[in-house]
C-alpha cells in the first residue's frame, strides 16, 4: 500500500520556475527509483526525469538544462525544480515510484 500527493502545481509565465513536490507514504522499498512522468493534452505521457537512491539522474532529452530532480530519502519525498519554463511544458505531472506506482497528478500551465 502506497500512496504518492504531488503539489507544487500552478500557472506560471514562460522564463519562470516552479518546483513540484512529492510526498510518499506507505510500503516503499528506499531502493526503487523514483521520478515524474508528464502527459499533455493530445500527447502520450513520457517520461521526464528520474532518480535513484545513489543520486542518479536522467531527463528526457526537451529538458535538460532546466529542470533538476532531487530526493530525500530519510523524508520519503522527491522533488522537480523546473526553471525557464516554456509553453511547451504545460501538462499534468505525475509523480512516479518503481515499478508502478502513481500520483493523482498536478497541472503546470505555462504561459506565453
Amino acid at each position: 500500500q502506497v500512496q504518492l500527493v504531488e503539489s507544487g502545481g500552478g500557472l506560471v509565465q514562460a522564463g519562470g520556475s516552479l518546483r513540484l513536490s512529492c510526498a510518499a507514504s506507505g510500503r516503499i522499498f528506499s531502493g526503487n527509483a523514483i521520478g515524474w512522468y508528464r502527459q499533455a493534452p493530445g500527447s502520450q505521457r513520457e517520461l521526464v526525469a528520474a532518480i535513484s537512491r545513489g543520486g542518479s539522474t536522467s531527463y528526457v532529452d526537451s529538458v535538460k538544462g532546466r529542470f533538476i530532480i532531487s530526493r530525500d530519502n530519510a523524508k520519503k519525498m522527491v522533488y522537480l525544480q523546473m526553471n525557464s519554463l516554456k509553453p511547451e511544458d504545460t501538462a499534468v505531472y505525475y509523480c512516479w515510484l518503481s515499478p508502478d506506482y502513481w500520483g493523482q497528478g498536478t497541472q503546470v500551465t505555462v504561459s506565453s
